[in-house]
């Protein structure tokens, strides 16, 4: 299994970015993917999960500016982050739970390091 991100750089407040999060070893449909974050100096923190079994959550400093999606045809997950502020500045990072048929309600609150996890993408807010 790998989980591969793609997408951050530098953007400016109230500008826009899209992360990818490329998937192999399982297909995207079949397991709860997560998307979060790590700020300089803080504890890692869940953004956003996507599953089939029972479909999206939004942790809500992010609620209403990001949006997660998957597109099955290229194995992949999107996460759209519009108003982009100076405190989103942070590594983002891809996840899923082992093994396959995860919700984001059992599993999203209860990540943990030993989950599949790729190796980050730096997103920067800054004027």
């Amino acid at each position: 299994v790998q989980l591969v991100e793609s997408g951050g750089g530098l953007v400016q407040p109230g500008g826009s970015l899209r992360l990818s999060c490329a998937v192999s070893g399982f297909t995207v449909d079949h397991n709860a993917i997560g998307w979060f974050r790590q700020a300089p100096g803080k504890q890692r923190e869940g953004v956003s999960c996507i599953s089939s079994r029972d479909g999206i959550v939004y942790k809500d400093a992010v609620k209403g500016r990001f949006t997660v999606s998957r597109d099955a045809s290229v194995n992949t997950v999107f996460l759209d982050m519009n108003s982009l502020q100076s405190n989103d500045t942070a590594v983002y990072f891809c996840a899923a739970p082992r093994g396959t048929g995860a919700s984001c309600t059992r599993w999203f609150d209860w990540w943990t390091v030993s989950d599949y996890w790729g190796q980050g993408t730096l997103v920067t807010v800054s004027s």
